[in-house]
């Protein structure tokens, strides 16, 4: 039985692993996979060394604070990689994390191959040549990044999009099946906030958008409604706002996105997702005054949205730092939702997200490709 390290830090890592893991299996059931992910990872036959929820802190403040934590991980999942032998290594974005163990898993004569690529084309471009020397095969996601590693000779292929096939296949409620299930107001459209997966994400952004939301929602006859992660305790969020005008519903993220009016989301994965169920939002995005620093300093985009860096234009609002406050968010909802003609071109121009990721299965590709050099390599 061929075991295999499987490390994905994040909430949508665990998505895409699930995903991974299931059509590997379908390739070859003996395989046996183990590591860092989360339930959904679990529920596909993985053995958790530590659930991926221990493993949500984010910026260069944060990770600087867990790092005895973090080389305990590590250092435990080498143990487990001496013990069992295992020859490959599948590493799911979680960039901070992953690029850190690599390198030990390179000096163990494993095979590491990186499915869903870091950002380094926006912020660490300096990493593309530790990627060059650890990575044997980097399965990217978006199609720029082919051509981005194939100039720096990184053994790189564009595999589509995961998020195209789930949100395909993703069975939704209706909007009357949405508004009954949860009690939700039949009259008053939803304004969704997602303020992000992170605990220390919710303590940071949620206070701020959820007072905008209270100056927006009477505007506009809107009903606020809380996204709720599955990496956060819905108990937090009623912490965080101590209010009794939202409504918080955890699981039904793809329903609520499908029929929402307007959003107001935390910069991430959330912002696509909600892009390609054409939800037209405010992307926010929030961080400690040294991680902003930092980052601002490596980071040479126009854009910090995925989706209007795909689109190639500053399409929707992004607010950063100081700037996540009520008034802003509001003036930037009202520019959008006073002007109907301003709106329908938003939801027009996010149309074009499918035809720039294509329709191919993400997880299927990428799990072919990873069986094919496993044999190959065995």
């Amino acid at each position: 039985m061929k075991s295999v390290l499987i490390i994905a830090g994040e909430a949508s890592g665990d998505l895409h692993g699930a995903a991974l893991i299931k059509e590997l299996k379908k390739l070859d059931s003996d395989l046996n996979f183990y590591g860092i992910g989360g339930n959904k990872m679990k529920n596909n036959g993985m053995e958790l060394i530590y659930h991926s929820d221990r493993m949500s802190f984010l910026g260069f403040v944060e990770v600087v604070k867990h790092l005895p934590f973090i080389r305990k991980v590590q250092k435990e999942l080498l143990d487990e990689v001496k013990i069992r032998k295992t020859k490959f290594a599948i590493l799911i974005d979680y960039p901070g994390f992953n690029i850190s163990i690599a390198k030990k898993l390179k000096a163990l004569g494993v095979e590491i191959f990186y499915y869903i690529s870091p950002q380094v084309w926006a912020w660490g471009k300096g990493r593309v040549k530790k990627i060059r020397k650890l990575v044997s095969k980097m399965l990217v996601v978006f199609p720029f990044e082919e051509n981005f590693y194939k100039e720096k000779n990184v053994d790189a292929e564009f595999v589509g999009h995961p998020l195209i096939r789930e949100l395909n296949e993703y069975n939704y409620l209706s909007k009357n099946e949405l508004i009954n299930k949860f009690g939700l107001l039949p009259d008053n459209e939803i304004l969704l906030l997602l303020p992000g997966s992170r605990k220390h994400e919710v303590k940071d952004i949620f206070p701020a958008i959820y007072e905008a939301a209270k100056k927006i929602a009477p505007k506009f006859d809107f009903q606020i409604v809380v996204a709720c992660a599955s990496s956060v305790d819905e108990s937090l969020l009623r912490e965080t706002v101590k209010d009794n005008d939202y409504k918080i519903i955890s699981g039904y993220t793809y329903d609520l996105m499908k029929h929402s009016r307007f959003g107001i989301i935390k910069s991430g994965t959330s912002t696509l997702e909600a892009g390609l169920l054409n939800l037209p939002m405010i992307i926010v995005y929030k961080a400690s005054a040294l991680t902003y620093f930092i980052g601002k300093t490596l980071v040479k985009l126009d854009n910090i949205g995925i989706v209007n860096i795909l689109l190639g234009k500053t399409l929707l609002p992004e607010l950063i730092q100081n700037d996540v406050n009520p008034e802003k968010i509001f003036q930037e909802a009202e520019k959008i939702l006073n002007n109907t003609e301003k709106y329908n071109s938003i939801k027009t121009e996010l149309n074009k997200l499918h035809e720039t990721l294509g329709n191919k299965n993400a997880a299927e590709n990428a799990a072919r490709i990873i069986y094919d050099l496993i044999n190959e390599k065995s």
